[in-house]
């Protein structure tokens, strides 16, 4: 059985939060971490998700997105429930040195933010190599991103990597609500013009769960990792990726993962998505803030 330390080695908090789109997961999953089990946790592993927390705080200037400022506001609120007073007084300092440092970054000049921008040629290439999670989190960077992000042709590519490719292909069609869905007609992939509409047409049931948590527990890692197209990114001996065994998981159950090297996988309501901002058209919605 391994040692929390370890398990918490394995959820990669401390690699995952300088990148873009992964830093309002890590800071979240931080959060709960902090709020259900740091006590419970030996004073070495304290001492680690603290200077984690810090960490998170001082990336912040960083990560210009809205969700990421969302984030780092959800994870002081844990700080100041969670810590004991010295630690949760350096972390509130370090929050407040990083939003004043993230404002005067957002209010830089435009001329110069605009001398940095790539030909939407390139970035359309460079986006042809994310999963979908990734590509969505993109599109919330910038007004540049957001339009490179819905390349159409990208959106072909996303639709193959999860559903399959050619128009041989008829997946059909589920409809009605989540309990009660019914098969419509085969969709032709030969007539379909908006591969993004496409994508969220079949984005529905366990699939949809684990691309919005971008987190699962791998029944061959014995671990939650970090998802890619609803696929563990560790390379298993003998066992395709088609037929890995990928658990999407919650924040709260990687708190429960933390504690007991166990988890109780189990379907989770549609309140238990909502009360983590997981929702499904939350995933969808269009950005409200695009700088």
């Amino acid at each position: 059985m391994s040692t929390p330390l370890e398990r918490y080695q394995k959820l990669s908090l401390r690699d995952s939060l300088p990148k873009n789109h992964r830093y309002p997961i890590a800071c979240k999953e931080l959060s709960f971490i902090l709020r259900e089990a740091f006590h419970q946790f030996p004073k070495y592993l304290q001492t680690i998700i603290f200077q984690d927390t810090l960490f998170a705080f001082r990336l912040l200037p960083q990560i210009q997105t809205q969700s990421a400022v969302s984030a780092v506001h959800f994870l002081l609120q844990s700080v100041e429930a969670a810590l004991p007073k010295q630690k949760r007084n350096m972390a509130v300092t370090e929050f407040k040195h990083a939003m004043v440092a993230h404002k005067r970054r957002s209010k830089a000049p435009q001329v110069e933010k605009g001398s940095l921008q790539l030909p939407q040629d390139i970035l359309v290439h460079i986006f042809s190599f994310l999963d979908m999670q990734t590509l969505i989190s993109a599109g919330l960077v910038c007004w540049s991103w957001n339009i490179a992000a819905n390349d159409n042709h990208l959106w072909e590519m996303q639709y193959v990597a999860l559903y399959g490719s050619g128009a041989k292909r008829w997946p059909m069609k589920l409809v009605g609500d989540r309990n009660d869905r019914v098969l419509q007609e085969p969709i032709d992939t030969g007539t379909i013009t908006d591969w993004k509409e496409a994508v969220k047409g079949e984005y529905t049931g366990a699939l949809s769960k684990k691309l919005t948590t971008n987190r699962g527990y791998c029944a061959c890692c014995k671990s939650v990792v970090w998802l890619n197209n609803s696929k563990c990114p560790n390379a298993h001996s003998g066992i395709s990726a088609e037929i890995q065994d990928i658990k999407p998981v919650t924040a709260f159950q990687v708190v429960e993962y933390l504690l007991d090297d166990s988890l109780s996988i189990t379907s989770s309501s549609d309140s238990d998505s909502d009360s983590e901002g997981g929702s499904v058209s939350r995933l969808w919605a269009y950005p409200k803030h695009i700088r």
